[in-house]
């Protein structure tokens, strides 16, 4: 009987362990600006009250790279990139700022992968 009961306390644990590590994961996006100026850049979930990197900051995009930006996120999780030149809401890219704009191919879900390099142009 001990035997059992160890058994399915085991095996409850290991089940437990696999679905919370089963919600957590990642989406990385890539973005190039060619725009002159500098370009602010946030992420906003559609599934939840959530913006990267959060705290009142933003992502600068001040030179022509391709800037890396690696999210962890819910599994499934509708995420859009707002993009603005600084100090210019009116000139976006993707939902702007405060994800108040509409958009048609800004957003991915969050499943492990990695977007193609969004061109930010003029």
């Amino acid at each position: 009987m001990v035997r059992k009961l160890t058994f399915i306390i085991a095996f409850l644990a290991v089940l437990l362990s696999a679905a919370g590590q089963g919600y957590a994961a990642n989406l990385t996006f890539y973005l190039q600006s060619q725009h002159p100026n500098v370009v602010s850049l946030e992420f906003y979930s559609q599934d939840r009250n959530h913006v990267w990197p959060g705290n009142d900051q933003v992502y600068l995009l001040d030179d022509y790279d391709t800037h890396e930006f690696n999210l962890s996120c819910n599994k499934g999780e509708k995420i859009c990139y707002g993009a603005w030149v600084r100090n210019r809401s009116d000139l976006f890219w993707g939902v702007g700022l405060d994800d108040a704009e509409y958009c048609k191919d800004c957003c991915y879900n969050c499943d492990g992968g990695r977007t193609p390099v969004i061109v930010l142009n003029p």
